[in-house]
């Protein structure tokens, strides 16, 4: 099994020394590289063709934000997933890294095994998106001006989602609730290969790069409206 390349991006050395040691010491993983600046993450992104990056949102120079818009634009990097680390799991710059390419965020604080899982979920191509951070998704879009769905990138959205069939609508519903295959596949009656099967079609239609973009995409068409508590 050819082991998830992973690289580092932190301003603090000794916070990528530990997560060096505990990623190196996974048989099915290993660190490909260290950065201490956004700059540095995307050369060495395109250099090493890491397959996920653990990306600090706050950086000098060149934030954790900024480099996840140039490696999420830049093709040769279409593989690269992104999982941004936060101080915070709600963070104020959570949607926004979603919407640069993100495929989820992480506390700091997170427990070892969690760290590991959430690099082994995206390199999967799954979200990275825990109920707690999908509450402070939906709280930011609550809190944008005009709402969801009103906005170019929302009207944009609206024009592409009338390529997808009911079914996948309905599945794209249940994934912006923050449900897997299985319980969506629970939820709808059928199989969690053919709830695969429709995301992928979803993704594909919508320019998704993953199961994250789908989430944001829900929202900004308006297709899904926060409701509020």
């Amino acid at each position: 099994m050819t082991p998830i390349k992973v690289l580092l991006a932190d301003d603090q050395a000794l916070l990528r020394s530990a997560f060096r040691v505990l990623v190196d010491s996974e048989p099915d993983m290993q660190v490909v590289g260290e950065a201490a600046d956004g700059a540095e993450a995307v050369a060495l992104a395109r250099s090493t063709l890491a397959d996920v990056v653990l990306m600090d949102i706050r950086m000098p120079g060149t934030d954790g934000l900024a480099a996840t818009r140039m490696i999420s634009a830049d093709p040769d990097l279409a593989g690269v997933r992104i999982v941004m680390l936060t101080t915070f799991e709600v963070d104020e710059y959570v949607v926004q890294s979603l919407r640069a390419g993100a495929s989820g965020f992480l506390g700091k604080g997170a427990e070892p095994d969690e760290l590991l899982n959430a690099i082994r979920v995206a390199a999967a191509g799954e979200a990275l998106l825990s109920p707690a951070a999908t509450k402070g998704l939906i709280a930011s879009f609550l809190a944008q001006p005009g709402g969801a769905g009103e906005g170019p990138e929302g009207a944009a959205y609206s024009e592409r989602l009338a390529a997808l069939t009911g079914r996948e609508r309905e599945v794209l519903v249940q994934v912006a609730g923050g449900h897997s295959n299985d319980q969506i596949a629970d939820r709808l009656v059928v199989s969690p290969l053919t709830v695969k099967t429709h995301v992928n079609r979803a993704m594909a239609k919508l320019g998704a790069r993953d199961r994250a973009q789908l989430v944001v995409i829900a929202y900004e068409s308006g297709l899904v409206r926060p409701r509020v508590e």
